[in-house]
């Protein structure tokens, strides 16, 4: 299972960045093998391994740079984002899949992501990472390959070739960003299309349908974070709506981003003050996820909240827990009242307690402004902090904001 732990063919140093490439089959056995790839190259994963940082997660991503099944947009969309997720503890893997210029159609692009995913888990002994948190990411046409990823993942792509097949192609998480989707010529990218389905097949219907992979979403198909924009003219934002759609029909746990500007192929884009948000909505929701760290329990909250000694009226309570690689969790106060479900509320352990809230409801005076403090009083220089375990007490804490 880590037949190639120790094949190190390149090593690229960026500062404090490393990488390593590594064959992505065993030697002679990689399926749909053409007389071609010695001159265009074999399928590839390039590790950005995280084990040695202090932040390290156990989390894993396998990253698909677009470039409509005819080329790779390595840098912006393969290099770029794994050193992001190198920086915040996660193991990124950027997938060099085979592509529709160099002869190679589907099934070709399903087999080498498929096997990505088999060989990162493979390689969680040797990388420490956590098999039950590996996700897939991709952009433009590597968002359609992860998205196929994320839905045809039951699918025998190609016939097992060792040990690393026998593991799960299942991605735990799904991020796709500006992906193509769709397959029916009036939304699609045709040249994604042209070069996935290749010459012959490229106005087979059925195998549009097949490839739709709005069509193919299951209760099964894993939590979805989507990332698009208006003003997208190459892949249109009918997309990733479809699959949004889809996946929220479906029950999928599914987050959805749209830009009103920026371009096709923007990648992370961080030097936009606005468009260059979208990873930190990222970041938030696998937080949310439990992707950084693994998934602890929550707890049922309930109890009542006090302003200057009158109830609340309106406000929200937000739980941090002390592990930062755990989800913060925000309870709604209304009429001095606040509650939440077990599968709502807060992990269980000590957290950290923020209040932002308002009495103006109740007293109508002028200087009743929503008030926000960390404290329970502006004097007071110790924050809040609660114990969160099975059997825990209402909760009862009274603000002063004068």
């Amino acid at each position: 299972m880590k037949y190639v732990a120790h094949i190190m063919m390149a090593i690229i140093l960026t500062g404090t960045t490393y990488a390593q490439e590594y064959p992505l089959w065993p030697e002679g056995k990689t399926p749909y093998a053409l007389s071609i790839d010695g001159e265009t190259g074999s399928p590839l994963v390039t590790v950005y391994p995280s084990q040695r940082r202090d932040n390290h997660t156990g989390a894993a991503v396998v990253i698909c740079p677009g470039g409509g099944y005819g080329g790779l947009a390595k840098d912006h969309e393969g290099h770029q984002p794994a050193t992001w997720f190198q920086e915040q503890g996660v193991t990124a893997i950027v997938l060099q899949y085979r592509l529709g210029k160099e002869g190679h159609h589907y099934p070709t692009q399903l087999a080498d992501v498929q096997r990505a995913i088999r060989w990162t888990r493979s390689q969680a002994e040797e990388l420490k990472l956590d098999a039950k948190r590996v996700a897939v990411m991709g952009f433009s046409a590597g968002g359609h390959l992860a998205s196929m990823a994320a839905t045809l993942y039951d699918e025998a792509a190609y016939d097992p070739t060792d040990l690393v097949d026998k593991l799960s192609a299942r991605p735990d998480f799904a991020i796709l960003c500006y992906p193509v989707i769709s397959m029916d010529w009036e939304v699609s990218h045709g040249g994604s299309r042209k070069n996935l389905f290749g010459p012959d097949r490229v106005d087979d219907d059925e195998l549009a349908k097949k490839l739709s992979s709005n069509l193919n979403v299951t209760e099964d198909t894993p939590p979805t974070f989507l990332f698009q924009t208006n003003e997208d003219a190459a892949v249109p934002a009918e997309n990733a709506t479809l699959m949004f759609l889809s996946l929220r029909e479906h029950g999928v746990p599914v987050e959805y981003h749209v830009y009103q500007n920026g371009p096709h192929g923007v990648g992370l884009y961080r030097g936009d003050p606005v468009l260059g948000t979208w990873s930190e909505h990222l970041a938030a929701w696998l937080k949310t996820n439990f992707f950084y760290s693994p998934e602890v329990d929550r707890l049922a909250v309930n109890g009542t909240a006090d302003l200057d000694g009158h109830p609340v009226a309106w406000g929200v309570l937000t739980f941090h827990p002390e592990n930062s690689n755990l989800p913060s969790t925000s309870v709604r106060i209304r009429r001095g009242k606040f509650s939440a479900t077990e599968a709502a509320g807060p992990v269980v352990g000590n957290s950290r307690v923020t209040f932002e809230g308002s009495i103006w409801e109740t007293t109508g005076a002028d200087e009743d402004k929503a008030v926000r403090l960390s404290t329970l009083s502006p004097e007071d220089e110790k924050s809040i902090e609660v114990e969160l375990g099975v059997g825990a007490q209402p909760i009862s804490l009274e603000f002063r904001s004068r």
